[in-house]
């Protein structure tokens, strides 16, 4: 079965009612990404920056799979699936993906201020603060900020270097080093670019460009790859 790696970025979410990471403004729900999404934060401020989260999560709660999360769980039948996402929602999961790499973390989860490697399922959508790991330290969101290393970026490397098929949908390619994992598709890969503004792939071989919004442009991917079966 050959194998499709899809990469999804905020624009997928977007159309689930979550706002993208980053809006024009180069604000995040209204605040400064430096004040929210640091390490530094989190030492100045970790009240403000866990109950921005914590709102966050209450969002991704309420909100509800789109039909592009759908349509990518619905390729599992057709092929090996593996979703590599920017996002820290749950979406896909709960659209019915069943291998989700996620680069930057997932919201549902907390994760040891100590240790980043423990990690817990969160109750509810708040992480109180003076809830402590098991090795006594605050709990933290299961989200990579701003300065800190993406412990998946190799896996999600390797993902990419062995797609049969290659996906981009709604991702700018502006946030590294996920932006570069595009290099490790093999060349000879054909890649399908969904997003209304596609990002410079000049550089690029054997590529698609849908400029449609996620969920218009993987019911247009879907047809194109059944199509070529």
């Amino acid at each position: 079965m050959e194998k499709l790696v899809v990469f999804t970025g905020a624009g997928i979410s977007a159309e689930s009612g979550l706002k993208t990471f980053r809006d024009a403004d180069g604000l995040w729900e209204g605040y400064n990404i430096e004040d929210v999404a640091t390490p530094e934060a989190w030492r100045k401020n970790p009240e403000l920056v866990q109950n921005f989260y914590n709102e966050r999560r209450e969002q991704v709660l309420k909100a509800e799979p789109n039909e592009a999360h759908k349509i990518i769980a619905s390729l599992e039948e057709f092929f090996e699936v593996s979703v590599i996402t920017q996002n820290i929602d749950d979406l896909h999961e709960r659209a019915g993906s069943k291998n989700v790499v996620h680069l930057h973390g997932l919201i549902t989860k907390s994760q040891s201020d100590k240790n980043s490697s423990l990690t817990y399922s969160i109750m509810g959508s708040n992480i109180e603060m003076g809830t402590l790991c098991e090795l006594g330290s605050q709990l933290r969101p299961h989200v990579v900020w701003f300065g800190e290393e993406v412990p998946m970026i190799e896996e999600a490397s390797f993902l990419c270097s062995k797609a049969d098929v290659f996906v981009l949908v709604g991702s700018s390619l502006a946030v590294y080093p996920a932006a570069g994992l595009l290099q490790f598709v093999p060349s000879k890969t054909i890649k399908y670019i969904v997003d209304p503004k596609i990002p410079s792939v000049s550089a690029y071989q054997h590529v698609v460009k849908i400029e449609e919004k996620a969920v218009i442009g993987m019911k247009e991917v879907k047809e194109l790859l059944l199509n070529e079966r």
